[in-house]
């Protein structure tokens, strides 16, 4: 399909795993999308820690949470004109 309709450009929207950056770039993608797949991604921390809170009552879940420091260097980066 790339070759087919070169020079214009191929976006892919990328929504499960199995593909890399390298990947996609290899072939010839320009732009590469994931949609809402970061807040499913986000979501489904969410919901492992919470039915993890009620069947388990621990919160072993919390140690894959990102810390404020990172949280906040991330906003800070992304407040920066570019």
């Amino acid at each position: 399909m790339i070759r087919a309709v070169a020079p214009k450009p191929v976006n892919v929207l990328v929504a499960k795993p199995g593909f890399t950056v390298a990947g996609l770039a290899a072939l010839g993608v320009r732009r590469i999308s994931v949609g809402g797949a970061l807040a499913r991604t986000a979501w489904g921390g969410f919901m492992a820690a919470a039915k993890e809170i009620a069947a388990q009552g621990t919160f072993e879940n919390f140690a894959r949470a990102a810390n404020g420091a990172d949280l906040n260097a991330l906003m800070s980066d992304a407040e920066r004109p570019r």
